[in-house]
């Protein structure tokens, strides 16, 4: 029993950092419709950051602001290379963001060099014991990490003028340009969010340990995740990154339990529970149904 409780509470923690990843595809995907594939990228340039500013300022001195940097970094993406595409197939758009994803991770690379970095976190893989249940600290920080940010973009969106009108721009944008709303500006923040929500997600995902240059492969579990919740649904990112997490931690746990299925099925635990997903619900668990006349 120890051993499924440990297993569902790491992939809370493990689902957290998923949910802050699909959170910022959520986010750029309703303002624009686009996929942006330049993600992984602002993630790793982020844990770079904080890897670079943890020395001097320390770990929580160094995350928000290599998340400020990231954020300009994504706004700097969304004047320089998206906003120029304006119009475009969303297609176009996409591939876009893929080059441009490719361009950030060779030039972040190059500030890792050939050795692993750590981002100093301050717990390291320290354990809280409950009775027999070990439960790792980063775990638990990035869930509450996790929760204040996902709380904090919430009250956001609905409370906040900025927020209502990314709201309007997502369900409509030339009503909202009626309106007066600025849909430069709410691309733009988008992509600030966006580049944000990754270099914490990212950081989180590091903490406990090294980390190189394939830690961008961690960003491609977030796209199972958000076609399971929905493409434009943020409870669905939370959700759905949530339910990966504790899916692919238990499957890890007693996959020894099932050799004929190989040692390391639980790296392509979120792509089947997506697929068993879309086949019952194709639009994914909160996702809007689109529906057109012909």
């Amino acid at each position: 029993m120890s051993s499924f409780v440990e297993g569902f509470l790491r992939g809370i923690g493990v689902g957290s950092v998923y949910a802050l990843l699909a959170l910022g595809f959520v986010i750029i995907y309703k303002a624009t419709r686009v996929i942006s594939f330049a993600q992984p990228a602002l993630m790793l340039a982020g844990v770079v950051l904080v890897s670079h500013l943890a020395v001097p300022l320390g770990f929580w001195g160094a995350l928000p602001v290599a998340a400020l940097l990231t954020a300009l970094l994504g706004l700097g993406i969304e004047r320089g290379a998206v906003r120029p595409m304006i119009g475009r197939p969303a297609f176009v758009v996409a591939i876009i963001t893929l080059g441009v994803d490719v361009a950030i991770r060779v030039v972040v690379n190059i500030f890792i060099g050939l050795d692993v970095r750590n981002v100093h976190d301050p717990w390291g893989l320290g354990t809280l014991v409950i009775g027999d249940v070990h439960i790792e600290h980063r775990h638990i920080a990035a869930f509450l990490c996790a929760a204040v940010l996902v709380a904090g973009l919430f009250a956001f969106f609905r409370f906040t003028r900025m927020g209502l009108a990314m709201r309007a721009a997502a369900d409509d944008q030339e009503a909202a340009l009626a309106q007066g709303v600025s849909v430069g500006a709410v691309f733009a923040l988008s992509w600030a969010l966006a580049g944000a929500l990754a270099a914490v997600g990212g950081t989180f995902a590091a903490a406990g340990g090294s980390f190189d240059g394939t830690l961008w492969l961690t960003a491609l579990v977030a796209l199972p995740v958000i076609i399971l919740g929905g493409l434009d649904s943020l409870p669905g990112a939370v959700v759905g990154g949530l339910a990966v997490g504790v899916a692919q931690e238990l499957v890890a746990t007693y996959q020894n339990h099932t050799p004929w299925l190989g040692g390391n099925v639980s790296v392509i635990t979120p792509y089947v529970l997506m697929l068993l997903v879309l086949l019952v619900r194709p639009y994914g668990l909160f996702g809007t149904r689109e529906v057109e006349r012909v």
